[in-house]
């Protein structure tokens, strides 16, 4: 669930699941009116009816009612809406699409890129299990427009990928023929965007790769499948003579929440002394995991009585959440297990274990985001010591609750957070003190800047970032900073007007940001 926005409001990621499907849902008539079920057009431009009047009720021109009234009363920027008339948008979805705010941040980015929808049962299949669709590795693009450039971060186990040997490192060289670096033909970028991100099972696709270890170039055939991802993996315990915990932390779904509570377990009974967290390419997930996180870092005793974040909404919702009803209340850091997928190894409820640490260290790349991010600022809070190794995370701090009606799921900016000190500020991200090649105005970090290392695997004390974490920890120094090309000699992304290769799959954006599952607060 498994990016990035900017804007200086206060906010952090997060979403809720509200997943009552309705039967006998479908289009109707796309005439508008301010009641249920009525085909008059009464439309009248700043004036909304309440958003309950037309929940449910799943006639086209309801569906478009109850989206414009609730996005009106729930929507972060619900003031830079332009408020049309529904009748004048053919269809359910291309209406929603208009209802987000078109202004751009400083940087000229569109200050919302995290509005969409999704079927509600794909959803629920998307949340629970971890499941997506792809070959079984993780790409990382370093430059979509030509000369493109993009490596393999790493491959899950038991995947079309890994069974053909792929490994982290691999540089892809072309997609079905296609020179993926140089071509500049729009149709072709469309095709490797396709086969690079299927949005199906059974898609067949040759790629060619540069093999890491040989230098050569390496033809495979893979064909597309359901992968469930490893949220947690790598656990290590033997570092620094026993003193240093690792763990990959790729995504805050639902499956991760039995594998964290096993990897702190066995950290806990090893008595490690300091913690190194690599969420380098973690996007985000469960809000509420992350607090799970926090806790287990940070203890009782550092936690008691601090709050991990409180949720912030439009100036219509100063006291109460729009989405629920409910009067605010702050997320605390949460101690328990609270079983977000189906039939959990452990007992919901089931105390969490403790480190009871006063600093850690984390890894991160402008893929780190949301509840990620969210881990950071909320440690922060309780005045733990966190330490970045790496470069600058994404600075994605906002939230939605996704909401279901009539079978779609919708996703719509609604709030933002801040930590026990009331600070959410990260709208750049955060970065090491040291970082030289931050255009925008990230939080600075003690730590150290350096480009993520595809030379070796991930949770090996040779690769770069993991041994810069273990050398800060015994000097407190940083070798010279390098963010800027990474350890195979990768130039910058560059901005060209050549078509880019991008990832828009719903899954993808469900992986990038932060779910606040209501019935689990």
């Amino acid at each position: 669930m498994h990016s990035k926005i900017r804007d200086k409001k206060t906010t952090t990621l997060a979403s809720l699941a509200l997943l009552s499907v309705l039967s006998g849902c479908g289009g109707g008539s796309d005439s508008e009116g301010l009641t249920p079920n009525s085909n008059t057009n009464s439309w009248s431009a700043g004036v909304f009816a309440s958003a309950s009047q037309f929940k449910g009720q799943c006639q086209a021109s309801n569906e478009k009612n109850w989206l414009r009234s609730w996005s009106n009363e729930t929507y972060l920027w619900y003031d830079e809406i332009i408020d049309t008339d529904p009748a004048l948008t053919s269809g359910v979805v291309a209406y929603f699409n208009t209802l987000k705010t078109n202004e751009l941040t400083d940087s000229g980015a569109k200050k919302d890129n995290y509005h969409f929808n999704l079927p509600t049962d794909e959803w629920q299949r998307q949340s629970q299990s971890g499941v997506t669709y792809g070959y079984g590795f993780n790409i990382k693009i370093l430059a979509s427009s030509a000369p493109r450039q993009a490596v393999i971060s790493y491959t899950e186990p038991n995947t079309p990928a890994s069974n053909q040997n792929l490994a982290r490192g691999f540089e892809l060289v072309a997609v079905d023929g296609i020179d993926f670096v140089n071509t500049t033909s729009s149709s072709e970028v469309a095709l490797i965007s396709a086969s690079l991100f299927p949005e199906q099972t059974g898609k067949t696709t040759e790629f060619v790769f540069k093999d890491i270890n040989t230098n050569q170039n390496r033809t495979v055939t893979l064909t597309s499948q359901n992968i469930t991802s490893q949220p947690v993996v790598n656990v290590r315990t033997d570092l620094a003579d026993g003193d240093v915990g690792y763990f990959q932390f790729n995504s805050h779904n639902a499956i991760a929440e039995d594998q964290l509570y096993n990897a702190f377990n066995q950290f806990a009974a090893s008595n490690i002394k300091d913690l190194v967290i690599d969420v380098r390419y973690n996007g985000g997930g469960f809000l509420q995991m992350a607090s799970q996180v926090a806790y287990m870092i940070a203890g009782r005793a550092n936690t008691q009585g601090k709050v991990f974040e409180r949720t912030v909404f439009n100036d219509k919702n100063p006291n109460t959440n729009p989405v629920t009803g409910q009067t605010l209340s702050p997320m605390p850091f949460t101690n328990q297990f609270v079983g977000f997928a189906d039939n959990p190894a452990t007992v919901p409820g089931s105390a969490l274990p403790t480190l009871n640490l006063n600093r850690v260290f984390v890894l991160t790349t402008s893929s780190t985001c949301s509840a990620s991010e969210a881990i950071i600022n909320g440690l922060r809070g309780a005045d733990i010591e966190v330490i970045q190794i790496g470069s600058g995370t994404c600075g994605k701090p906002y939230g939605f609750y996704p909401t279901d009606n009539c079978a779609t799921t919708y996703f719509t900016i609604q709030f933002s957070g801040i930590n026990n000190k009331g600070f959410g500020e990260y709208a750049d991200g955060f970065a090491p003190k040291n970082t030289i090649d931050n255009a925008f105005q990230p939080v600075l970090l003690n730590g150290c800047a350096l480009a993520d290392d595809f030379s070796q695997p991930l949770g090996n004390a040779n690769e770069a970032l993991l041994k810069t974490a273990l050398n800060y920890r015994n000097t407190g120094s940083c070798p010279a900073p390098s963010s800027i090309n990474s350890k195979q000699g990768f130039a910058p992304a560059i901005t060209t007007d050549s078509p880019e290769v991008k990832d828009t799959r719903i899954q993808t954006l469900l992986e990038q940001n932060t779910i606040l599952s209501d019935n689990m607060r």
